[in-house]
C-alpha cells in the first residue's frame, strides 16, 4: 500500500498544507466540556474499534461473556466522558488511547462495573453476538494479546476503507464492476483477470484494468483517512501508516 497516497473526506483531511479537524482531534478539544459533535465523534470511534478490544480480553484469557461484559462496560464508561479529562492533546492518538484506557479498566475498575445488571444501560450498540465466532478465527497459537489487537486494529481500518470504496461505487452506479474487480483491489490479479472480467461486463480488459487501478489509488486514499480520523496530527498519520504497513506484514 502506498502511504503517499492522500485520501479525502468531508470531515477531516490536509488542505493547503493544514491539518483540518479529524474525529479524534475533535475530542481532545472537547475534553469534558457538553460537545454534540465531539460526543457523535467519539461514538463513531467507539463503534468502529470495539472488537480489537474485545479480541484482547479474550487472548489475555477472559471467558466470552466476561469478555462481553466487559467490553460493554468500558465503552459505558468512556461515552459518560469520564476520563477524557485525561487525556493529553500532544498523545493524540485514539488507538494508544483506547488500549491503555482498557487496560486500566480491565486491572482496576471492571470489579466495580461487574455489579450492575448485565447489559443494562448500554449507551453503544455493539455486534456481541458475532464476536466470539469472529475470535474463532484469530491466529491465536502465535500473538500476544496486544499483537492480536493490533492486527485486528489494522484489518477494522482496511474493512471500513474498502467499505467507504463499496459505497462510493454503489452511488456511482458500478456495483456490479466493483464486485468484480474487488479480488485484484487488495491482491495481484491472476492471469487472465481482466480478460474474465471484461467479458462479463462488455468492456475493453484494458478498461477494466485502468478501472482497478483507479479504484486501488482511491482505496489507499480511504485507508489514510480512516486513519486520519484516529490522530490529532499529520506525523501521526504518518506513524500510523508505517504500524498499520508492520501489523498487516506479520499479520499471518
Amino acid at each position: 500500500m502506498d502511504s503517499s497516497t492522500t485520501g479525502t473526506s468531508s470531515e477531516q483531511t490536509v488542505v493547503g498544507g493544514h491539518f483540518m479537524t479529524t474525529h479524534w482531534s475533535l475530542v481532545l478539544q472537547a475534553g469534558q466540556s457538553v460537545s454534540p459533535e465531539a460526543g457523535r465523534a467519539l461514538e463513531e470511534l467507539c463503534g468502529s474499534y470495539w472488537y480489537p478490544l474485545y479480541v484482547y480480553a479474550r487472548r489475555r484469557g477472559v471467558a466470552k461473556e466476561d469478555a462481553e461484559d466487559l467490553t460493554q462496560a468500558f465503552f459505558e464508561r468512556l461515552l459518560e466522558r469520564r476520563w477524557l479529562s485525561q487525556v493529553k492533546p500532544e498523545g493524540g492518538r485514539f488507538r494508544s488511547f483506547l488500549l491503555t484506557s482498557f487496560q486500566h479498566f480491565m486491572r482496576d475498575e471492571w470489579r466495580k462495573a461487574r455489579a450492575a445488571k448485565r447489559g443494562g444501560g448500554a449507551v453503544l450498540s455493539l455486534e456481541l453476538l458475532q464476536a466470539d465466532e469472529r475470535y474463532t478465527h484469530e491466529p491465536l497459537d502465535r500473538l500476544s494479546a496486544d499483537q492480536l489487537f493490533a492486527r485486528r486494529w489494522a484489518f477494522e481500518v482496511l474493512e471500513k476503507a474498502l467499505d467507504r470504496l463499496r459505497a462510493e461505487s454503489l452511488g456511482e452506479g458500478k456495483a456490479a464492476l466493483f464486485d468484480l474487480i474487488l479480488p485484484s483491489i487488495t491482491e495481484t490479479p491472476e492471469d487472465g483477470f481482466y480478460e474474465s472480467v471484461a467479458a462479463r461486463v462488455g468492456m475493453s480488459p484494458g478498461a477494466v484494468s485502468v478501472s482497478t487501478h483507479r479504484l486501488r489509488i482511491r482505496y489507499r486514499g480511504l485507508v489514510r483517512d480512516e486513519i486520519a480520523r484516529t490522530v490529532a496530527s499529520p506525523m501521526d498519520v504518518e506513524d500510523e501508516l508505517r504500524e498499520l504497513m508492520d501489523t498487516l506484514r506479520n499479520a499471518n
